[in-house]
């Protein structure tokens, strides 16, 4: 396995390495600074000697006669070592020279071009000459007027280098304390973030991260996470599939990206956290919220959610729990009946006993053949016969219309219990508080469409909520022992709508429900 250096090393390492970079930068540039004034200082000070020897005129009488005494080569040479110049150079007019430091360049004309200052113009600047790069100054000569030659001075530069190492031993006092104190602060830092990793080397972070990640997009249920101010921080794939967010949901809040109603409240806090059942476009969700402690704070809350939509008929006894509360009706009714032929049986009146027991049992083999032969589809029959068990144990009548009838259905049959058990357990507890207590069912096919309608005795839909009674959470009755109330009816919308129909609801005398399914629906 590669060995990889610690995160306090390669901070250490990149921390001094910036600092030395940074000094040796600096001091570059300080010395290229310094080199530039030392140049133009250099130059000046080439021009005003070379002015001072253009204006001796016992230089000019020698320049004149031809200077066959080389008179002229001493006095440059007296005042090059006078003034620590590199060279001292005169010239005639042709410029021809007349001085040199080397001797055997006299009688030679001069590399650069003259004509300029000739011409009578001074020159300041840094060339390449004979001895090497040099800031110089030239001035012309004049005797009454005219031109006669000129003078050039010159002082040598070391090359860059050089003189940056010259610098070096300055710059050390003040480099050395500053690399010693990003040496500590560079280790502070190191010992800092290791602490804030818990130990943690970067590599391990990012494997850390990466199998977070892909565990979250591998569970089945969904997983929302959002801080103290609604903002989501994590949702993984299946949350995003289940609510319907959009892709850049991470960092919006949860406002953003839900509408208003139980599920927004649910992710605000503003229901109970524990197996909430919610509704989401046409799915049922059982929904946990936990709140996210760090050190002790809470920084957030997580959620869960299961997608219960196959499972609603179990979940919430949307349809089964009626069933198990028919057969508990039937159970109820079979054992009062039994206790009377019992009864009967002691007394000695068995004849009246066993015309109770062929009562009883004519009764319900008539409801129930009665029932299949009208109704055509099994399931519709037998939720018929569950409801009425119910029915009849609380006291209601539970007429089914004559023109009962489902040969083709287009709804499967957990759908058809959800909607129509529904619909009835409502009726049922409506009528229960009025004086005919009776209920209405009938299933009809008419136009190509699959017509329910539940009509019962109680006192109707309550004004001004017509509207509201099909929406999730909502509910005109209290549910005792913490039962949740008002999911019947939005399931029964959501049923119908996710089968191409609706429902509604009027008063006519008590309140109608009637749904419509088209027939022509294929089956689920």
């Amino acid at each position: 396995m590669k060995t990889r250096l610690p995160l306090a090393y390669q901070i250490l390492a990149f921390q001094v390495a910036i600092i030395l970079l940074s000094a040796l930068i600096g001091a570059a540039a300080a010395v290229w600074q310094a080199s530039q004034e030392l140049d133009r200082q250099s130059e000046q000070r080439s021009l005003a000697i070379a002015e001072s020897v253009a204006d001796n005129v016992s230089l000019q009488q020698a320049l004149l006669a031809g200077d066959s005494t080389h008179s002229i080569q001493e006095t440059a040479e007296s005042i090059r070592h006078s003034t620590d110049a590199s060279y001292v150079v005169v010239t005639d007019a042709r410029g021809i020279r007349f001085s040199h430091p080397n001797p055997t360049l006299i009688g030679q004309p001069v590399d650069e071009d003259p004509s300029s200052v000739l011409a009578g113009n001074t020159w300041v600047g840094v060339q390449r000459g004979t001895l090497g790069v040099s800031a110089r100054g030239k001035a012309p000569i004049y005797y009454q007027g005219r031109v006669i030659g000129m003078v050039s001075v010159g002082f040598l530069e070391p090359p860059l280098v050089q003189r940056l190492l010259s610098e070096l031993p300055g710059f050390a006092t003040t480099l050395l304390p500053s690399l010693a104190i990003g040496f500590v602060a560079s280790w502070l830092l190191a010992w800092r973030l290791k602490r804030q990793t818990f130990g943690l080397e970067p590599y391990e972070i990012a494997g850390l991260l990466e199998e977070r990640e892909a565990s979250l997009q591998g569970i089945h249920e969904g997983a929302i996470a959002t801080d103290r101010d609604g903002t989501i921080t994590l949702a993984n794939d299946e949350a995003r599939r289940l609510l319907g967010l959009p892709a850049d949901c991470v960092g919006r809040k949860v406002t953003q990206v839900l509408p208003a109603g139980r599920l927004l409240r649910f992710l605000s806090g503003g229901l109970k956290d524990e197996d909430e059942v919610l509704l989401a476009g046409d799915r049922v969700l059982v929904a946990s919220r936990r709140a996210i402690m760090v050190r002790g704070h809470a920084v957030g809350h997580v959620a869960t959610l299961r997608d219960t939509t196959e499972l609603t008929g179990l979940a919430q006894g949307l349809g089964v729990d009626s069933l198990t509360d028919a057969l508990r009706a039937q159970a109820h009714e079979f054992a009062n009946r039994l206790h009377t032929i019992a009864g009967l049986m002691q007394i000695g009146r068995a004849d009246e006993a066993m015309k109770l027991i062929a009562q009883t049992s004519g009764l319900h083999q008539e409801l129930t053949e009665s029932l299949l032969e009208r109704v055509g589809d099994p399931v519709l029959g037998a939720l018929l016969l569950a409801k009425a068990a119910i029915a009849s144990e609380r006291g209601i009548e539970l007429r089914v219309s004559d023109d009962t009838v489902m040969t083709q259905s287009p709804l499967d049959s957990e759908d058809l219990i959800t909607l129509l058990g529904n619909l009835v357990d409502n009726a049922l507890d409506a009528a229960a508080s009025s004086d005919e207590r009776w209920v209405s069912v009938s299933a009809t096919e008419q136009n190509a469409e699959l017509v329910i309608r539940v009509h019962d005795s109680g006192g109707g839909v309550p004004e001004g909520v017509d509207g509201q009674i099909f929406q999730e959470g909502y509910s005109t009755k209290a549910g005792p022992n913490r039962k949740r109330r008002g999911f019947g009816l939005a399931l029964v919308r959501q049923v119908a709508r996710r089968n191409g129909g609706d429902v509604s609801v009027v008063n006519e005398g008590g309140a109608q429900f009637t749904v419509r399914v088209p027939l022509k629906v294929a089956v689920r």
